[in-house]
Parts: C-alpha cells; sequence; structure tokens
C-alpha cells in the first residue's frame, strides 16, 4: 500500500501537491526538520512515501497548531523511527516559497526503526555515502553542520 500511495504521489504534478498540503493551510506552511547525528557521526535520513521526487530527505513534519518546533521535531522523530533528541539546537530558519522550514541540530538517543506508514526505510549515512536522490541542498546543509561541528 505505501508503494502505491508514493508512486501516486509522485506522478501527481507539483503544482498540485503543493494545493492539497496547503488546502488546509493557505497562507504559508511551517516544518521543524533535523539533522539527526549518532555516536559515529552519521546522519539519520529517512525515505518518505510523501516526498517528492527520490523520497530521501531529512526527518520531520509540519508543527501542530499551538505547538512549539522544539516539540514538534521530537514529536515527529518520536512517531517516525522511535527515537528521543539530546542536545538539540536550532540551526537555521529558512523560507522557501510560502513555507517556513525550521532546521535543528540534535544527537539521536535511542535505536531508530520504521514506525510510521509515512516512512519507507530509514539508514544512518556518513558524508560520503548519502542516499541516492537527496536533494543536494540538504546534502550541502548536512555537510556544512558535520564540518562545523568537527
Amino acid at each position: 500500500m505505501k508503494l502505491l500511495i508514493k508512486k501516486v504521489w509522485k506522478i501527481i504534478p507539483s503544482g498540485v501537491r503543493r494545493r492539497l498540503v496547503r488546502a488546509w493551510q493557505n497562507e504559508f506552511t511551517v516544518s521543524a526538520a533535523g539533522i539527526i547525528t549518532n555516536e559515529r557521526r552519521e546522519v539519520l535520513i529517512l525515505n518518505h512515501v510523501l516526498r517528492p521526487y527520490s523520497g530521501w530527505g531529512l526527518p520531520g513534519g509540519f508543527i501542530d497548531h499551538g505547538e512549539s518546533p522544539e516539540n514538534a521535531i521530537r514529536r515527529e522523530l518520536k512517531e517516525e523511527t522511535g527515537i528521543d533528541l539530546a542536545y538539540l539546537k536550532l540551526f537555521r530558519v529558512r523560507i522557501v516559497g510560502k513555507h517556513v522550514e525550521i532546521l535543528f541540530t540534535a544527537v539521536a538517543v535511542g535505536e531508530a526503526k520504521v514506525m510510521s506508514r509515512e516512512i519507507i526505510e530509514l539508514g544512518w549515512f556518513g558524508i560520503d555515502n548519502f542516499p541516492h536522490g537527496l536533494s543536494r541542498s540538504q546534502a550541502n546543509t548536512i555537510k556544512e553542520v558535520l564540518i562545523k561541528e568537527s
């Protein structure tokens, strides 16, 4: 079922996908995402059903009404992977069109596993072996964080 949803989502034109997402938030959307590392300095990257193109990207999701960005990223990671976050720190806020992305860095606590129908698979990746299809923008942001923390 997940693969069918993913295939259908990806054939829908990007403008239609954007309108569907914004149907309940027509002014703008706000999400929290994270560059989550483990003890080997690898980064958690998820293959997400609803992401256009490859599906691979940073974990995160939309912020619920009345929810703080910090609580949103903690909730999303717990729901999708079962992990908790330590050393949560704001990294950057960026605006892409009508979308506001609040990006955090953190260290994973616990073992990550797929716990949501929204996630096809997950993996821990080093700076030199990102999954095929990860956007150049996200790859560059991850590299910036890992190099900065060296």
